[in-house]
């Protein structure tokens, strides 16, 4: 009887159990994006631990931070090609073996440099799951939904940063000390918990249908389809092309890659990284105490986490195009606001600088910072797919460490108020941008996208020939 209700309930729910077996996957290779998020945002409180064990000097302070983004750059350099060659599930499964051996590596260091090495390889991981795990949702996601899908992988981003922040702060209160009597170990070794559940979630999933297909496999990739019940048809003669046929420089893919190099910059010279790695001074500089600020900046993790939840919620609704100028143009009115109040005198009023800060946060959250993510994922035939993200990633990792070492000098010699109107105007260039450039993509399959680019440029090519 057990059995019969069960096969009845298996067919009349079909539709959602295919639903939740999308979202066990979405669920699974998001948790890339949350070890991303962790793995960078953990060492804000281990630097200073590990700086009093080792005796580190400054320039081995810079280092260890360094060594990671040594780390995302080879893995970024290499990520693109090799999940052409050999699929977009294996480059997954080594960025996970490359976490969760980091975070053991990292916890038993015996030595500084043995622990420089650690942390290398876990920015390997950080830089291959940073393109290969949008780049999978959106070859799994139906058009209708995509963009929600690949939010969510930058969702999880702000949820892992939120989360090893948290962890570090329960090692210390509840005294979760290493053998050796330290707490750094400690705060690495939790990052293995999730990085096991990403290796071990990632041999259930299937591989993109997109990536069989494109390498003539196109049984097994029928049978992908069918399991996520894809509605839409993918266009064997698209996708099945060899990439060495399709370049990334044609004349006809210059506007997507053009627009594939800005949005990563732009999400990085918008001042989200003066926010969150100096916001504290700078609110002590406005006149909150130093606790004051600390808390205030714990705020704004939670509600980058929470505005995130916006684009998920409307990405698919409003578009991409719409979304990002609303951002975009909402982001520089507070940078302004925020350049206006830092020019006061707010010794009693400080608190207030928070609001307009909040409400960067806010535009941000759902346009100028997730969206780079799907519009990259997106835009490309899928022949060079990966190779375009690997690049876009690469600006993208590239910007970040620039405006880390510029934001200091800049807040040094110009003051946050100019640091903050220069923010500003890079937000209102990239309204600008978008607005000439960005083509509304929500619905569309990526077959019908690559289409596009293909009709543009004939039919700008017979408007050239006709005159």
């Amino acid at each position: 009887m057990f059995v019969c209700t069960y096969v009845l309930y298996v067919f009349s729910n079909r539709r959602k159990i295919m639903k939740a077996y999308l979202l066990f996957i979405i669920i699974v290779v998001s948790l890339g994006g949350f070890l991303f998020g962790f793995d960078m945002a953990v060492v804000s409180g281990i630097i200073p631990l590990v700086k009093e064990d080792f005796a580190l000097t400054a320039f081995q302070e810079g280092l260890f931070v360094s060594s990671a983004l040594i780390g995302c750059i080879i893995g970024v350099a290499f990520a693109g090609k090799l999940s052409d060659r050999y699929g977009r599930k294996s480059l997954l499964i080594a960025a996970a073996a490359l976490f969760f051996l980091s975070a053991i590596a990292c916890s038993l260091s015996p030595d500084f440099f043995t622990l420089l090495i650690a942390r290398c390889l876990s920015g390997v991981g950080v830089g291959v799951a940073s393109i290969v795990v949008p780049l999978y949702i959106a070859e799994v996601s139906p058009a209708s939904s995509r963009g929600r899908m690949v939010t969510c992988y930058q969702l999880a981003v702000t949820i892992g940063i939120l989360i090893a922040y948290l962890s570090n702060a329960a090692v210390l209160q509840y005294d979760w000390q290493w053998i050796d009597g330290s707490y750094w170990r400690m705060m690495f070794l939790i990052g293995a918990i999730p990085a096991l559940l990403f290796w071990l979630g990632l041999y259930r999933i299937p591989e993109s249908p997109r990536w069989l297909m494109q390498k003539g496999n196109e049984g097994r990739a029928a049978e992908v389809i069918r399991r996520l019940r894809l509605t839409e048809v993918i266009s064997a003669s698209s996708v099945t092309q060899e990439t060495g046929k399709v370049s990334l420089w044609k004349p006809m893919y210059r506007q997507a890659l053009l627009l594939g190099l800005l949005l990563p910059l732009f999400s990085q010279l918008s001042g989200i990284n003066a926010i969150i790695y100096f916001g504290p001074t700078i609110l002590v500089h406005s006149g909150l105490s130093l606790s004051g600020s600390l808390q205030t900046q714990i705020y704004f993790g939670l509600a980058n986490v929470i505005f995130t939840g916006i684009a998920i919620w409307k990405v698919d609704s409003w578009g991409r195009r719409p979304l990002y100028l609303v951002g975009s143009a909402g982001a520089t009115i507070c940078l302004l606001l925020t350049a206006w109040f830092l020019n006061l005198n707010m010794e009693n009023y400080g608190w207030l600088l928070a609001l307009p800060i909040l409400g960067f946060l806010l535009f941000f959250a759902f346009s100028i910072g997730p969206l780079k993510f799907v519009v990259a994922s997106e835009i490309f035939p899928g022949a060079i797919r990966a190779k375009a993200m690997a690049l876009s990633v690469l600006v993208m990792w590239v910007a970040d460490a620039i405006v880390g070492q510029l934001t200091p000098i800049m807040l040094d010699a110009w003051g946050a108020t100019w640091t903050f109107r220069f923010f500003a105007a890079c937000c209102a260039v990239a309204f600008l941008a978008v607005y000439a450039l960005l083509p509304e993509t929500k619905g569309k399959t990526l077959e019908t996208i690559e289409a596009y680019w293909q009709e543009k440029f004939n039919k700008n090519r017979r408007g050239e020939n006709s005159n």
